[in-house]
């Protein structure tokens, strides 16, 4: 009972305090003597209690923008060296010239290790289904629409890149589509924390759109 007391009586304090913000102005003595318990155990006048937390919150604040302008840096570095890579890609006009383009862009500034690009007809997927062991493994991947990323262990890494990537190590998986063909683009890292499950696809995605088109504009051109 005493403590539902208690809580009233301090509900009607603040709720007092909040309706007239003047009172401290008229009683500065009480604004001087109060002092506010601190989790170090000291304790600190009201007046410095506040300006502790206004410290504190101008600091969260601080920390916020500069990790916005971090990533927005990070951002325009990205689509800087995705529009670089675009302008490339445009220029090839094979599916040969294509993966050259990608291994050289995406070991250079997207620093990765390996980077293959393997494509296939429906009737490719279905006897790598029934035949091989390996490209199996990849079969219900390359049916998907999203890419994923993830550590991989020495078989896949070994289908994907033979020995490119080492035996222990992680990887970027692509899809890939064009009017003909499916498959995917793995580039890959010796670092097994590189490309994580909770990684972000979205330039994954906007990277699998681009070299998709461009394959098809590779095909038109030959047709």
């Amino acid at each position: 009972m005493s403590s539902e007391i208690d809580r009233d009586f301090e509900a009607r304090v603040a709720h007092y305090l909040l309706e007239h913000p003047d009172f401290f102005l008229r009683h500065e003595d009480v604004l001087n003597d109060i002092e506010v318990p601190h989790p170090t155990g000291e304790a600190v006048s009201l007046l410095e209690h506040k300006i502790r937390m206004l410290q504190d919150k101008a600091s969260r604040h601080q920390k916020q923008l500069q990790d916005l302008i971090s990533v927005a840096r990070e951002n325009e570095q990205l689509n800087q060296r995705l529009h670089h890579l675009t302008l490339n890609l445009i220029e090839a006009t094979s599916a040969e010239e294509v993966l050259m383009t990608l291994q050289d862009e995406l070991r250079d500034r997207f620093n990765a290790d390996a980077v293959e690009l393997k494509l296939f007809s429906q009737e490719d997927l279905e006897e790598a289904q029934v035949s091989e062991a390996g490209m199996a493994i990849f079969h219900k991947f390359m049916r998907t629409d999203r890419p994923t990323c993830g550590p991989l262990n020495g078989e896949k890494l070994r289908v994907l890149f033979g020995d490119q990537a080492g035996d222990n190590g992680s990887a970027a998986l692509v899809p890939i589509r064009t009017s003909e063909l499916s498959g995917v683009l793995a580039i890959g890292s010796r670092d097994r924390n590189r490309f994580h499950a909770g990684k972000g696809v979205d330039f994954l995605v906007r990277l699998g759109e681009l070299v998709s088109l461009t394959l098809q504009a590779v095909s038109n051109r030959k047709g």
